[in-house]
């Protein structure tokens, strides 16, 4: 892992009148793309009947308008695109998933990472369980599914579940006759509710998902909150709020669209603020500043303008290559780093070079953008980075799983710069970024920067924690 990636994307739909949910789910899920690119799929729900697709890829790669007209139409529908968090890269791992069990079927989308998912499936595995996947959604869907059997209806076994599950989750369920959405009681990840001019209701991770089926945005869903959608209405569940709001810091420093309002702010404002700080924090005399593609581009607009130093366009990107480290070989990673970027050469050439990223996790996707900029003549480039180091693991979702693959936790500051081949290396302080949206409707959790989490956490969990056997 050379960039920092993201659990998930979720997005759900109720309608009365049965008008285009699919269609709506299906443009949803474009616009989060960004949040998931190893798998998407789609459940509509006409009438109790559950119609599904799902497969690993891109959602116009998943879905073409064959997969659309079959899945056909219906009141309710979830979506979902996916990064694998835990859980290896397979199509039984697609989500949304789901399960048909005695009180009627049931669909589930999630965004997150369960810190006692490992705890929960030993329990149902002893008591005679059988799991077909390796992510946390099966074991949710477990937890809820006992609790269905012992309670008057599906929103009250949600309530009752979320008492089980420990950790950050987003949730969207389908039942027969109601949509739910829920928000884990820290607000770890995040999630919004919208309304379309026929009555639609909507939930999604991002406010750039409503945009995209003309919906209005109506606000984020409280931590701890869960919302039921049906023939009655909306109404709202609180028996988990109150606890102290925990958003990722860094949905705002890389994870969201700029688009995306979160918490009363918007991305983009919280990236040109982030420039702007790291200017203040680390100066430098240079002729131009440009940004990495895509979440480093906000930031360096505001570095130029607190600097006075001119903004350029110094990459232009490749939208039509794939992910670079699904290459098989150290090789075919350079040059696929080649040509997913190209330099613009009249920007950097001679040209002392600010270049703003959002992050360093590695160092080696980095260095190969910095060999580039040199190649093109630059003749010195100060990187700023829009976060401050990641010295500890996450447990939340980001797939950032131990110490031991971050260049931060090997390194000094001067040593991680000459690693690089950067002339100097800023990071923004943790101050400076817990105070890129300080007017949000929220506090952030910062643990991969501090070491210092709202909730305990389990001293480790391995990407693949229900891929090897206890004991292994």
């Amino acid at each position: 892992m050379n960039k920092v990636s993201e659990e998930c994307g979720v997005f759900g739909i109720y309608n009365k009148d049965n008008s285009d949910v699919t269609l709506r789910t299906y443009r949803a899920l474009y616009a989060l793309q960004h949040r998931g690119q190893e798998s998407c799929g789609i459940v509509v729900n006409d009438k109790g009947v559950f119609s599904y697709h799902k497969d690993l890829g891109l959602v116009p790669e998943v879905f073409d308008k064959t997969h659309i007209d079959r899945l056909g139409d219906g009141n309710i529908a979830i979506g979902h695109v996916r990064y694998s968090m835990t859980g290896k890269p397979n199509r039984t791992n697609a989500q949304p998933l789901v399960v048909r069990h005695i009180k009627g079927p049931m669909s589930i989308a999630h965004n997150g990472n369960l810190i006692n998912a490992r705890q929960l499936r030993e329990h149902y595995e002893l008591k005679g369980g059988i799991f077909h996947n390796t992510n946390d959604t099966e074991v949710i869907s477990y937890v809820i599914t006992e609790q269905r059997l012992i309670q008057p209806s599906i929103e009250k076994a949600v309530e009752q579940a979320l008492y089980k599950i420990k950790g950050a989750y987003s949730l969207v369920i389908m039942s027969p006759k109601k949509l739910i959405a829920a928000r884990d009681p820290h607000g770890f990840k995040p999630l919004c509710m919208g309304k379309c001019s026929d009555g639609s209701i909507v939930f999604a991770s991002e406010s750039c998902a409503l945009d995209s089926v003309d919906a209005e945005f109506e606000r984020d869903l409280l931590p701890g909150e869960i919302v039921v959608v049906d023939e009655n209405g909306i109404r709202s569940i609180k028996t988990h709020c109150g606890e102290k709001s925990s958003l990722c810091v860094f949905e705002f420093v890389y994870f969201a669209r700029p688009d995306s309002i979160m918490e009363g702010v918007t991305v983009q404002k919280a990236r040109l603020r982030a420039g702007r700080f790291l200017w203040e924090e680390h100066p430098v005399d240079a002729d131009v500043v440009i940004g990495v593609p895509d979440s480093g581009l906000d930031a360096a607009l505001g570095f130029a303008n607190a600097s006075g130093i001119p903004y350029g366009v110094g990459f232009i990107k490749n939208r039509y290559v794939g992910r670079t480290f699904i290459q098989p070989t150290q090789a075919q990673r350079t040059d696929a780093v080649k040509i997913k970027l190209n330099v613009v050469k009249e920007v950097v050439k001679g040209k002392k070079v600010v270049l703003i990223d959002d992050s360093i996790v590695r160092g080696t996707t980095g260095g190969r953008i910095v060999n580039l900029l040199r190649e093109a003549g630059a003749t010195e480039v100060h990187m700023r980075i829009s976060s401050p180091p990641f010295t500890n693991p996450c447990y939340f979702g980001t797939d950032i799983d131990s110490k031991d693959k971050l260049i931060a936790c090997k390194m000094e500051i001067d040593e991680i710069a000459q690693h690089m081949g950067v002339d100097t290396l800023g990071y923004l302080s943790v101050e400076g970024v817990l105070s890129i949206a300080k007017e949000a409707n929220c506090t952030f959790c910062s643990g991969c920067f501090t070491g210092k989490y709202p909730i305990e956490v389990p001293k480790e969990i391995p990407k693949d924690k229900f891929e090897k056997k206890i004991g292994q």
